[in-house]
């Protein structure tokens, strides 16, 4: 077995809080506690929602917490050449069709609504188009993926995990109408460039998975393996954010929290620890264990951002 070769992604719309702190602390530990490489990607295709300064904020954070990564950071946003002929292949293959439908569109012609992050199903009212059609239309329009079947897969964290496209969107936009990349296209190209073998991320895009996988499979590409991690979550059970507080861990620098306090608030949280203890990330290395990671959320509560120091 070869030493995988994980990856650091952080987005720039927003700062990084303790949710995204602990899914990169269990990233860079898996890599690193087998000997592997960690690269870092700036995902900033979202142009319109990043915020200024968060790139460079959130490699500060990263160090803060002891995260280090091999080679120079990568920047999605440098990549639109390559996102462009993967997108050129698809259309060669007839695996997209130009799409003009608005989300108004999509969302009046869904039988039912589906999970929030989701939306509605698409009706396919655009399928019947061929990727030459696109020539001649005069409206903005994006790339849909042609939703065939839903690979199944073994992920590291979740287990097994089989799902239905067509239940949750049906085919996918994979280049937006304002003519750059999706993030399903954007992160198989970009991953595989860079020779990724396992990818860690939250729970919350698991159903991304299986597009991708089909993504890659359509492109020749070799998929690596995937760990979904549980969120971080609130007392009322939804994910961090504003109304949970501030989480932000340039907030908890400024309060003076040290990084190994929160390290090891974190690694409590995954089973590493007894009790939260600061310790470095480094230190845990020989204690990290997949198996030791609750399957649930972990509930972040004012209790315990105060034993690490942190009245919020």
């Amino acid at each position: 077995m070869h030493p995988p070769h994980g990856r650091l992604a952080p987005s720039p719309t927003g700062a990084q809080h303790v949710g995204n702190a602990r899914t990169y602390l269990i990233a860079w530990l898996s890599a690193r506690s087998r000997g592997g490489r960690v690269s870092l990607r700036i995902e900033d295709i979202d142009t319109w929602r990043n915020k200024p300064r968060a790139a460079a904020e959130a490699l500060v954070d990263l160090r803060w917490l002891g995260l280090d990564w091999d080679g120079e950071p990568v920047v999605q946003t440098t990549r639109l050449p390559e996102h462009t002929a993967a997108l050129e292949e698809l259309k060669r293959q007839e695996l997209v069709y130009p799409c003009t439908c608005t989300r108004g569109d999509i969302a009046t012609a869904a039988s039912a609504p589906h999970a929030e992050h989701e939306g509605p199903t698409y009706p396919g009212t655009c399928s019947g188009r061929r990727a030459a059609d696109a020539a001649g239309i005069s409206t903005p329009f994006a790339w849909r993926f042609r939703v065939t079947d839903t690979p199944s897969y073994d992920d590291i964290c979740a287990g097994h995990v089989e799902l239905d496209l067509h239940e949750l969107g049906g085919d996918f936009v994979i280049w937006r109408n304002t003519n750059v990349p999706a993030y399903q296209l954007a992160v198989v190209i970009d991953d595989a460039a860079i020779g990724v073998t396992e990818v860690v991320r939250g729970d919350d895009l698991i159903p991304s998975t299986p597009r991708q996988l089909l993504l890659y499979l359509a492109l020749g590409l070799t998929p690596p393996s995937f760990a979904h991690v549980p969120l971080v979550i609130g007392t009322d059970g939804r994910r961090l954010a504003k109304r949970h507080g501030d989480t932000r861990l340039s907030a908890l620098r400024a309060a003076g929290v040290s990084a190994e306090a929160l390290v090891g608030l974190l690694a409590w949280s995954c089973g590493w620890l007894p009790e939260p203890t600061a310790i470095s990330a480094r230190e845990l290395l020989p204690l990290f264990r997949w198996e030791s990671i609750p399957r649930s959320p972990f509930v972040l509560t004012a209790e315990l951002l105060a034993r690490i120091g942190y009245n919020h």
